[in-house]
């Protein structure tokens, strides 16, 4: 049977069919679509780990006790569970361990544009690289085999194209794992006790490994060459093979399906065969470098940049400018939708955390901001989060600041699911060191900027088990902070006066704005209205950044300025616009 899949769906069917028996991961663009595929197969236990570190140690613990284990992250999540990887390199395990990185060239939602293909050089382990959705199926079944001959961790690498681009896949059997038991669990510390004595050890079997991968890498299927025209010769690996094939169909191209360790003489023979060697990748030259170590005089990066998503029209302009492509590029489709008026990124109506910027950019306070929707308020109207680097770190940074003796009082902002995933730790860090700062927890009740996702604060998880919320204000009391307040999110003057406790307190605080975010709630109230007459064109209720508050075509008659409208369609009635309005022209319909 047949299906139309997107890479990351594909990549869940392949979990199935190669007997997967648990995963794990942590949610994140373009990688979070794999694991709630996963999660409609029940044969597999699947949950939204804390964080992806805790993700790659509950997916060791697994395979090391029998059981086909993988995890799934976007690739600066692959920067999280490294240390954990990096020790299953040297212990193997009992079963498969996959682990699957899903980068972003391109930074579509990412704050940087990591080529994790190093990673395999670095944690010496095997990479693979799925070029369409049928290839991501089949790679995931490869990859569990490789993983239980090898004895070692493999990792796929997929990209933002491969992940959500569908193609038509094969169909498979399931494994049939479901039931499977497991014996006692493995006692061999010298293999999974990566104690110092042992760790030397196993650091020989490790090099050993890498050998016998590369002569596997030589005759491996998924690495192949296709014959055409010699004048050119192109390696390519995942996606950039696909579009080479569409700007040069006639070329002879060397498919690299494993980027690491690479098929070193399956390149040297690909080489021999060509007149010049082109190397096309995206990001780093990760493979020219290589390839050019082997003594082979490759072209890469003099051609195509560093920077940025390479698609197949930047090939070929790129490939003109080179004189490589003399003839018309074959014709590319383009996107249809490309004529469309450009819009910023903004909060949604009726979101919990507008009041707080709101009230942060009134007044005027030094922002350490963190990853998820709330890194909008970054942007007009608010202007009012001045940091944003990785999960969590925005709590070490208000630390820093408050160590650094401001003459003004700091903040940070941090979403409950960031909280968990990295915030708790440098929140004790905090209070350990005396420091000084309000710690803004922006608790909307889901994991909202990746999919809406689980996270220990809600009661409920990946595989629908019901769960006892951990409540935030009482873990924070644990780590021993002395002033948490909870507010109303939606409450513009609530939220106002708990700003200005927290931040006039002399030691660590902590402020949760609770308001659930108008996907998880699901129930608007009636929307709102200007009445015309008492608007006086100030602009105030713009200022809230809410999509559904707009310019009318009515003029004030005196400051000729236009009047402000609501959006009955989009609105869900929060009323934090009738609350910023100076002069209460804004309510519902109903007390108007």
């Amino acid at each position: 049977m047949k299906e139309l899949l997107s890479g990351n769906e594909a990549l869940a069917r392949g979990a199935l069919e190669a007997g997967i028996e648990i995963a794990c991961g942590y949610p994140g663009t373009p990688s979070s679509e794999i694991l709630e595929t996963v999660a409609q197969y029940k044969e597999i236990y699947s949950e939204w780990s804390v964080n992806e570190k805790v993700a790659m140690d509950a997916a060791a613990g697994a395979a090391y006790s029998g059981r086909r284990a993988m995890v799934t992250t976007k690739q600066v999540g692959m920067n999280v569970l490294s240390d954990s990887l990096f020790y299953t390199a040297y212990t193997g395990a009992e079963a498969a361990l996959v682990v699957i990185t899903a980068d972003d060239p391109g930074l579509f939602s990412s704050q940087n544009e990591q080529d994790n293909r190093h990673y395999a050089k670095l944690g010496k382990f095997p990479m693979l690289e799925p070029c369409n959705s049928q290839e991501c199926k089949d790679f995931m079944k490869e990859a569990v085999r490789i993983s239980e001959q090898f004895d070692t961790p493999v990792i796929i690498r997929t990209t933002m194209r491969t992940s959500h681009s569908k193609s038509v896949v094969e169909l498979g059997e399931a494994a049939g794992y479901a039931g499977k038991q497991v014996g006692p669990f493995t006692r061999n510390m010298q293999k999974y006790n990566c104690m110092c004595t042992w760790a030397r050890e196993r650091h020989h079997v490790l090099e050993r490994r890498l050998v016998d991968l590369e002569a596997f890498s030589d005759e491996w299927p998924g690495n192949a060459i296709t014959w055409g025209d010699r004048k050119y010769g192109f390696i390519a690996d995942g996606i950039m093979y696909e579009y080479v094939r569409q700007v040069f169909p006639n070329a002879s191209i060397l498919k690299l399906g494993m980027c690491y360790p690479l098929p070193k003489k399956l390149i040297r023979k690909f080489a021999d065969g060509v007149e010049n060697v082109i190397v096309v990748e995206e990001l780093d030259p990760f493979i020219e470098e290589q390839v050019r170590a082997m003594g082979i005089d490759a072209q890469g990066k003099s051609i195509f940049p560093i920077c940025g998503e390479l698609l197949p029209e930047d090939i070929a302009e790129h490939c003109r400018k080179a004189g490589i492509l003399n003839a018309p590029a074959p014709v590319i489709p383009q996107d249809a939708v490309q004529d469309l008026p450009l819009r910023s990124p903004l909060l949604c109506s009726g979101c919990p955390h507008r009041a707080t910027f709101y009230n942060l950019s009134q007044m005027k306070l030094p922002v350490a901001g963190d990853i998820g929707c709330y890194n909008l308020g970054t942007l007009p109207p608010f202007n009012a989060q001045h940091t944003m680097g990785a999960m969590g770190a925005s709590v070490g940074v208000l630390h820093g600041m408050g160590l650094s003796d401001l003459p003004e009082p700091a903040v940070c902002t941090i979403g409950d699911g960031t909280f968990f995933h990295a915030g708790v730790a440098p929140l004790l860090n905090m209070v350990h060191n005396k420091g000084k700062g309000t710690v803004i927890i922006m608790d909307n009740r889901t994991t909202a900027m990746t999919g809406h996702q689980d996270n220990p604060g809600i009661d409920k998880t990946l595989s629908n088990g019901p769960i006892e919320p951990v409540d935030i204000a009482g873990l924070c009391t644990a780590c021993g902070v002395k002033k948490v307040l909870t507010v109303n999110a939606f409450d513009v003057a609530e939220v106002r006066r708990g700003l200005e406790e927290c931040t006039a307190y002399d030691g660590v605080s902590v402020l949760i704005t609770r308001g659930d975010c108008v996907f998880v709630s699901r129930s608007p109230k009636p929307a709102l209205a200007v009445d015309a007459d008492k608007c006086i064109a100030c602009g105030k209720c713009i200022q809230s950044g809410c999509p559904s508050v707009v310019l009318s075509d009515t003029v004030h008659p005196k400051t000729k300025k236009r009047k402000a409208r609501i959006e009955s369609v989009t609105c869900i009635g929060c009323g934090v616009c009738s609350q910023i309005c100076p002069v209460q022209a804004i309510s519902r319909p109903e007390t108007a």
